[in-house]
């Protein structure tokens, strides 16, 4: 099959899935966890083949922390695959209805996107979270993974397409493109797209942003920053930033830069930077920090670096509004947060940072769709538009206006003696 063809059987199946019921969508996703159980040791090794070729590729620490699916992060994304059987079915709801006139009634209901196309490098579990939110809200989803875990993709996708045999979904609403030219004529694929979703670095999701005319939901930079005010508690801040930088650092949630206040950083930069260093953190500062600690010297590029890996940028500050201003200019509006004890000065800065999460008091990796309780993700979108933030099934519907009368015409409502609107919600 070509790929117009895909696309045009992945559309039929998607309309398809608008016809079942929430409970046989379930099913179907129930079907999908149990196949991936069943079939972990498979999928295992699959991966592993794709980590041995990524290692003699020689591919980023960041980019291999990705691709490698082992059994644990197997295991969370299966639960996040259960999770969505339990979310409420996010299509046919209505979230208006409203009289216009006697037996003139409108009602604004959700509903499915169509097709998502979903292109990422590395992260074959995020192949499993798009596809179980996909058949939740009733889309079909041609996903393109990265060369470096082909083989992962190929298996996961005969393994849940085989589970889609025994349901009423049609297993063509999940596809799979595996070679590289393949992207680009995706992304020309207007007619049948209606959404795509890229996952990936930088460089990878502005080459998607630059190159297509379908909507997209992404981030390019995940930029995050952590500001230390003088009210800090130093045993939390200590805490948060180990956590926000070294708990994943190849994460887009994982903390870049730190800012710390003038009046605590003589104090409080020391310890801090003990407790990174002893987790292997390479450090670097503005000339105040170096002043402070022994760090390497930073330039301005590293404002706008994300290093995905265990370096950090640290900066001394003379103020909150210099912080803010600092996040404001250099962030890249994915998650940054403040540690403070003073409530005023947190509102402060949660109302002036202008950022899809702005976090008090805790780590930046909280960003994340399975963690906010959306069973998981499809993405993380840092758009002003909504859906912001951590996308779940909501980036996945829209809504159409039903409108349904008995003879109504507009002229009715016009001219020198027009009848007024009842304009009553139901």
């Amino acid at each position: 099959m070509n790929l117009i063809e895909i696309a045009q059987k992945t559309r039929l199946a998607s309309r398809q899935l608008t016809l079942l019921t929430t409970a046989q969508r379930n099913e179907a996703i129930e079907a999908i966890a149990l196949a991936l159980e069943n079939n972990t040791e498979e999928i295992i090794k699959a991966n592993e083949n794709d980590l041995l070729q990524a290692e003699k590729d020689s591919i980023s620490p960041a980019l291999s922390a990705r691709l490698k699916l082992g059994e644990s992060k197997l295991k969370a994304a299966i639960a996040g695959v259960r999770d969505v059987k339990k979310l409420a079915d996010p299509v046919g709801k209505i979230d208006l209805h409203r009289e216009l006139d006697q037996d003139l009634i409108l009602k604004r209901i959700t509903c499915p996107l169509g097709v998502l196309g979903v292109i990422f490098e590395a992260r074959p579990d995020a192949l499993i979270q798009i596809t179980s939110l996909a058949i939740k809200s009733s889309n079909g989803v041609i996903l393109k993974g990265g060369k470096e875990a082909l083989n992962s993709c190929q298996t996961l996708v005969k393994i849940i397409q085989k589970a889609l045999e025994n349901t009423q979904v049609n297993p063509n609403v999940v596809q799979l493109l595996t070679t590289r030219e393949e992207i680009s004529a995706l992304l020309k694929l207007d007619e049948y797209i209606d959404l795509i979703i890229p996952r990936g670095s930088n460089d990878f999701v502005k080459y998607v942003q630059d190159n297509t005319k379908i909507p997209v939901l992404g981030h390019a930079d995940g930029i995050c920053h952590l500001y230390v005010d003088e009210k800090a508690d130093l045993n939390k801040a200590i805490n948060i930033i180990v956590d926000s930088k070294t708990q994943y650092p190849a994460a887009c949630n994982a903390v870049e830069t730190l800012l710390i206040h003038e009046k605590i950083a003589s104090e409080y930069l020391p310890k801090i930077a003990t407790a990174l260093q002893e987790k292997n953190v390479t450090l670097k500062g503005d000339e105040k920090a170096c002043q402070i600690f022994d760090l390497i010297p930073i330039i301005e590029e590293d404002w706008k670096t994300e290093y995905s890996d265990l370096i950090l940028s640290i900066k001394i500050v003379d103020s909150l509004e210099t912080a803010i201003n600092h996040i404001n200019k250099y962030g890249s509006k994915h998650t940054d947060g403040i540690i403070t004890e003073n409530p005023e000065t947190a509102n402060l800065f949660m109302n002036q940072v202008d950022t899809a999460g702005v976090y008090h008091n805790c780590s930046t990796r909280f960003a994340d769709g399975f963690r906010y309780g959306f069973g998981a993700e499809v993405g993380i979108s840092t758009q002003k538009m909504p859906p912001r933030g951590p996308v779940g099934l909501e980036g996945l519907v829209t809504y159409k206006y039903h409108l349904v009368g008995n003879g109504h015409i507009c002229a009715t409502y016009t001219g020198d003696n027009p009848k007024p609107f009842s304009h009553q919600d139901l």
